[in-house]
Formats: C-alpha cells, sequence, structure tokens
C-alpha cells in the first residue's frame, strides 16, 4: 500500500513538474492601433499588432524635415491558438484593414512569415528579429530598384504568423515535443492560416482587377520549419489546382500559377509523398516560358536532422500499419521512368528525397555586405539567368550559387533545394546573412514589376520558350 501511495505521488509530482514546464499559451499583441518606430525614438511598440518601422539615413535627421529614408515598412501580427483558431479576430482585421488602405493608393509588396517549432511571436523571438532584418533588406532594395525602373517604390508590409511554437521548455521533453508541435501546426494551417493567406491573396487579386494591365502588388509567403508545415498544408490544394489549368484539354500548356507570387518553405516537416501529385505534373513538363517565375521553394539543410532523423523515425511508427506499393512516373527531362517506394515517400521530409531535388545551393566567400556594386544590376543579372535556366545550369547571387540538376527542366517553378550547411546550419537557423540575402533575392524576382522584367529580357538573347 505504501509503494502504491509512492508511485501515486510521483507520477502527481511530475505532472505539476510537466505543467510548471509549459510556456505561456497566450496573446503577445494585444493593442490594435499603429505604432510607428524610428531610429532614433524609444517608442515601445512590443504590445501593439501593426507596427511601421522608419529608418532616416542619418542617425540625427529628422523625417519631418525631409530626409532619405531608406527603410520603410509595416509589420503586422497574427496569432493562433493550439486549436488552430485566431487568438482575436479583431487582431486578423486590424491587420487586414491596414494591408487594404495601404493598397488603396500604394502598390505594395507583402510578405508573410510563419515561425517554427520553438518559436512564437514574443518581442525577441529569434525569428520575429529575423523577419525585422529581411524586411528591413527588401524595403531598401526595393527603394533602389525604384530608382533604376523611375517607378514608386512599393510599400513593404510584412505579416509575423505566430503560434505556440514551443510547449514545454524540459529539455526532453522539448526534443519529443516535435511531434505534437507538428500536428498543431498542420491544424492551424487547415483552419486559420488558411483563412488569412485567402483573404491576403484576395486583396492582391482586387488590386489587380482595377489597374489595366495588372498591378505591381505582390505576394510571398515563407514558412519557417513547422511554420513551413502550417503554410503548405493551407496552400497545396490551391498550388495544384492552378497548375491544372495551365493544362488545356487539347494539350497547350501555358504559364504556371501558384499561391501569391512565392511560397518559400525552409526545412519543412513534411513528407515527400505530399509533394508527389505536383512534383509529378512538373516534372512531366520538358519546358517552361521563358517569362514563367519560381513558384514554390523548399529550402532544406543538409545537416537539419530534425527533418532527416527525427521526423523519419516519428513517420516510421506513424505508419506502421500502412498499406504502400511501388509508384512511377515519367521524367520528362530525364526521359527515364522513375519508380519510388511509397514507403520511402512516407518516412522523408521531401528536402532530403534526392529524387525530387531539383538544386543544390552552395555559399561562396563573397559577402552582401562587401563590394556591393549596383543592386538592380545585380538582380536583373539572377532574372536573366533564370530566363536562361537549363539542367544543370548555375546562377548567382549575393554570396551563393543556385545551381539545378540534371532530372529537372529549366525554369520548373517548383524548387526543392538541398542547402548547404554553412547556409542553413541546424533546423532551425536563418542567422547567416547570405541566406537572408538569398531569400530576399529570390522574393524580388518572383515578385519583381513589368518593367523590370522588360529591362531584364532586353538583355538576354534568344530566351528560350
Amino acid at each position: 500500500m505504501r509503494g502504491t501511495k509512492r508511485k501515486l505521488f510521483a507520477t502527481i509530482l511530475l505532472l505539476l513538474l510537466g505543467l510548471s514546464a509549459c510556456t505561456p499559451h497566450k496573446q503577445y499583441r494585444t493593442k490594435l492601433d499603429l505604432c510607428t518606430i524610428q531610429a532614433t525614438s524609444a517608442v515601445d511598440c512590443k504590445l501593439h499588432t501593426v507596427q511601421r518601422y522608419q529608418h532616416a539615413l542619418a542617425a540625427t535627421g529628422s523625417l519631418d524635415q525631409g530626409t532619405s529614408i531608406v527603410q520603410d515598412y509595416l509589420l503586422g501580427f497574427v496569432e493562433f491558438d493550439d486549436q488552430g483558431m485566431l487568438y482575436d479576430r479583431k487582431q486578423m482585421d486590424a491587420v487586414l484593414n491596414t494591408v487594404y488602405d495601404e493598397s488603396v493608393s500604394k502598390d505594395l509588396l507583402i510578405v508573410v512569415f510563419m515561425h517554427g517549432w520553438k518559436h512564437s511571436a514574443e518581442q525577441n523571438d529569434d525569428n520575429v528579429n529575423t523577419f525585422r532584418t529581411l524586411l528591413g533588406r527588401i524595403s531598401e532594395s526595393e527603394r533602389a530598384l525604384s530608382n533604376g525602373s523611375n517607378e514608386s517604390p512599393r510599400q513593404v508590409v510584412g505579416v509575423y504568423l505566430g503560434w505556440r511554437g514551443e510547449s514545454v521548455t524540459v529539455p526532453l521533453a522539448e526534443s519529443l515535443s516535435f511531434w505534437e508541435r507538428k500536428n498543431t501546426a498542420e491544424k492551424i494551417g487547415q483552419v486559420g492560416v488558411t483563412e488569412f493567406l485567402s483573404r491576403l491573396e484576395r486583396i492582391r487579386q482586387d488590386k489587380d482587377s482595377v489597374v489595366t494591365g495588372g498591378s505591381r502588388t505582390r505576394l510571398a509567403i515563407i514558412g519557417n520549419g513547422l511554420g513551413g508545415t502550417a503554410v503548405y498544408t493551407a496552400v497545396s490544394q490551391t498550388m495544384e489546382n492552378q497548375f491544372i489549368r495551365t493544362m488545356a484539354p487539347e494539350g497547350a500548356q501555358g504559364r504556371v500559377l501558384g499561391f501569391g507570387n512565392l511560397v518559400v518553405l525552409i526545412n519543412p516537416a513534411l513528407e515527400a509523398m505530399r509533394f508527389t501529385s505536383l512534383l509529378d505534373m512538373a516534372a512531366g513538363r520538358t519546358t517552361y516560358f521563358g517569362s514563367q517565375l519560381p513558384m514554390l521553394a523548399v529550402l532544406t539543410s543538409e545537416t537539419d536532422y530534425a527533418t532527416k532523423l527525427l521526423f523519419s523515425f516519428g513517420r516510421r511508427i506513424s505508419t506502421l500499419f500502412e498499406s504502400e506499393r511501388e509508384i512511377s512516373r515519367h521524367n520528362a527531362t530525364s526521359r527515364v521512368k522513375e519508380v519510388f517506394d511509397e514507403s520511402s515517400l512516407n518516412v522523408t521530409a521531401v528536402g532530403h528525397f534526392s529524387p525530387y531535388r531539383t538544386h543544390y545551393l552552395y555559399a561562396t566567400e563573397e559577402s552582401p555586405t562587401n563590394g556591393q556594386s549596383d543592386p538592380v544590376a545585380g538582380l536583373q543579372k539572377v532574372y536573366s539567368s533564370w530566363v536562361l535556366d537549363y539542367p544543370g545550369s548555375q546562377i548567382g547571387f549575393k554570396g551563393s550559387i543556385l545551381e539545378r540538376t540534371d532530372n529537372s527542366a529549366g525554369r520548373n517553378p517548383y524548387m526543392v533545394v538541398q542547402v548547404s550547411k554553412e547556409l542553413i546550419k541546424d533546423h532551425g537557423d536563418l542567422s547567416d546573412e547570405r541566406m537572408q540575402e538569398f531569400i530576399k533575392e529570390l522574393i524580388l524576382v518572383s515578385c519583381q514589376t513589368p518593367k523590370m522584367i522588360d529591362k531584364s529580357r532586353s538583355e538576354v538573347s534568344s530566351p528560350p520558350h
């Protein structure tokens, strides 16, 4: 009897310790009014849902006196609970209303970021700070591009999607929480994220409908880690439908569209099987139009062991009693029949499934901040290289080289990229400035304006069709 009581006491103690180690389940951004942050001000905006960040060229300059601004972006926060529901619908409305109001008089470059495992929407979270840095880089480049094209710069608008990426803080339990948080990420992707992203896409489409020839407003979406799991869950069906729309009954094929203008998934915890339909359709095409832009980029570090080992171990257990078979597809580029075992597709994260790989991303010694020349010319060079893309080709970015595999058609808009450990060292790392520069340039290439496309095309001799 005494032993039973001791066991009961120990169980209760462990439960209490576990509960005490849980992370807060709360909304971090509770104020709905706009808060403006300037480089020389001490304004505290950490509780505000919508923030405007302005950085003057001169540290002592006054924006009121007309000092040039090198960074000017809006940042909104939308947060979800563990059931995938919005914490506060008014928070989402505040962000969407801000985006809509800005779109009435301006063209926008909207960038959404959904964080991953062990992160949140807290003020000093590493993913929040990384996203701010990325928005600042994009804002600077957008102003430089506008000067080169004699167009007014688009207003950069960032939206950070927050959720409880970390549920416990005890070291061992924290590692074991990966699968529990993955289930939560998929739930959020199926519910709240789908609605929000669809509403943003509607604003972009409405802007296009009222501008002759289409507007310059663009939408890019980034999902980091388990955030990538949620994002792909939300947009995958739309992306498949968009590809099918390019194929007419008589077999004609057009330019592939996606969800928004670009979706970037960084170290997503997603089995290769979930990408099979989309990538099989893409592999059936030998060529893509010269106007085709990237639509989806899956970026996975070669040393992301969370998706390489932990993910595979959990999938082997969860699929233990499933029936699986061999499936095949015709790769129009390599002209061979490829045969895959569904068991491998089911237990391997897409970024580590080598037959689906379309690119390798290598680091170079070049620093994006050293010896930087004309950013407009650099971006036009990247786009021109994309237009002339072919199996085995290389495209130079600032600090990295993107090399296409031999089994993927040139300008295939669905990119599955193995990233060098020098650029992304582990599952959650986004600190390398060369990697940030690559993501920025990929966004700007996919979200460029018609004038820039025309200028780049004029520099390309005989673009392939």
